[in-house]
């Protein structure tokens, strides 16, 4: 167990309450997986994410968290209920609008970075921007190699990706989803498939970002020593919130 009071990068007093980024209200969601019958996923969540907040989500699998993840990413649309990010009411934009708020609002970091390999890793840091001015420039070259020395790779900056460690790649992959400097970070198990150093090193640096920058962060994580170094952690059970704590009191409440 780790003592989150004591150890390094753990969790200290919450942030004060800052404005609200993402708001869910009785979110429903339901897949027809090939047959006439709709599953339900997710029932009634209600979740209200702040500014600065560095919340972990845990459960056991097929529990609904990347379903969660991807409704607040607005990478899926709930079945029913209401979600606002950064203010605006989502449910009823069409989807130019909303590639368009998921482009400016939120950053995504995946288990698997994703990245290409046949770029550099400056390059990949580029696409976010790429995308949005449809052509690359100076000022967006060098927002790219600042990011990549704000995760400490300068010096690999011009490396193929596919030539990179793992622990690196996902380093870029945080550059790359801080490209267009988003008011949410989401992290889908962005350590689970690195080394127990690399895998720190990655949550320190999105736990920087958080302090430095008042990025709101949502990170699904299975590892729960890590999830006591957050200011909060969601359990969700079954397609249902089932508790919403402060880590230092989840660890606290473990150690008795």
């Amino acid at each position: 167990m780790v003592d989150v009071s004591t150890s390094a990068g753990a969790a200290t007093k919450p942030p004060e309450a800052g404005p609200v980024v993402v708001q869910l209200r009785g979110v429903c969601k339901a897949f027809n997986r090939g047959t006439p019958i709709e599953t339900e996923v997710l029932h009634g969540i209600d979740l209200t994410l702040r500014k600065g907040e560095f919340c972990a989500v845990m459960g056991p699998s097929g529990s609904g968290k990347s379903t969660l993840l991807n409704i607040v990413g607005l990478l899926d649309r709930p079945s029913s209920g209401t979600l606002q990010v950064c203010g605006e009411e989502t449910t009823t934009l069409d989807d130019r609008a909303l590639t368009r708020l998921r482009g400016h609002a939120i950053g995504f970091v995946f288990q698997y970075h994703h990245l290409i390999t046949a770029f550099t890793a400056l390059e990949n840091v580029m696409i976010p921007m790429l995308g949005a001015a449809g052509f690359p420039n100076q000022a967006m070259r060098e927002r790219a190699a600042g990011l990549i020395a704000s995760v400490d790779l300068t010096p690999w900056q011009d490396n193929l990706a596919g030539n990179m460690s793992g622990g690196q790649q996902q380093r870029v992959a945080v550059a790359r989803a801080l490209a267009m400097n988003p008011a949410l970070l989401l992290a889908d198990e962005p350590t689970g498939n690195l080394d127990s150093k690399s895998a720190d090193a990655v949550f320190e640096l999105l736990r920087r970002v958080n302090r430095e920058h008042g990025t709101t962060v949502l990170f699904v994580t299975h590892n729960a020593a890590l999830a006591q170094r957050c200011d909060k952690i969601i359990q969700v059970v079954d397609g249902r919130i089932t508790g919403q704590l402060q880590a230092a009191d989840a660890a606290l409440s473990e150690n008795h």
